[in-house]
């Protein structure tokens, strides 16, 4: 028998990063504010180190999406898998050329293109999904907050209708060397 609120309890469960994250960064003003040359430091370097991980946690806590769509994704090293009950594929994170977030009948899905103009598309809330935003982030010249506010908005400003009720928006390109790609 709990005693907790099982809402409660799911809740403090999904942030529990960011609790660790603030905890540690209270825990190194702690040690700061004892001074002296060996403690100042040591607690400077462990409220940065838990500041930055909380604000990471949080982007995470964003970019993590509510909803049951179909399939499963899998990031593993640098390999993106998703298996759907029709559809599915892999895809390498060098090989990467674009990604982009697609809203098509009020489902957000994300278009990830090859340089080989393969593609492999997968809904942003299928399970595991969450895996994505560090395989991303991962990516040269992955803006951050950029990708977690393109998930926070319905439809973008530099996004382009294709369709009724479908909206196409580029989160982030590959910059090439001198090749044209398309």
């Amino acid at each position: 028998m709990s005693f907790v609120r099982p809402e409660l309890a799911d809740a403090v469960f999904q942030r529990r990063e960011a609790i660790a994250g603030a905890a540690l960064a209270v825990f190194g003003g702690w040690i700061a504010s004892r001074g002296g040359l060996f403690y100042l430091p040591l607690g400077l370097a462990l409220l940065a180190l838990g500041a930055g991980w909380t604000v990471l946690a949080l982007r995470r806590l964003r970019f993590r999406q509510t909803g049951d769509a179909p399939g499963m994704v899998r990031v593993t090293e640098a390999q993106i898998a998703y298996m759907g009950p029709n559809v599915g594929g892999f895809v390498g994170l060098p090989d990467l050329a674009e990604i982009r977030l697609l809203t098509l009948r009020g489902r957000r899905i994300w278009r990830l293109r090859q340089a080989d103009g393969s593609q492999l598309h997968i809904p942003v809330e299928a399970e595991g999904a969450e895996a994505l935003f560090d395989a991303f982030a991962a990516l040269p010249g992955m803006d951050t907050l950029a990708l977690v506010a393109a998930l926070g908005s319905q439809a973008a400003s530099d996004g382009r209708v294709v369709a009724l009720n479908s909206v196409d928006r580029l989160v982030w390109t590959r910059k090439a060397s001198g090749l044209m790609t398309r």
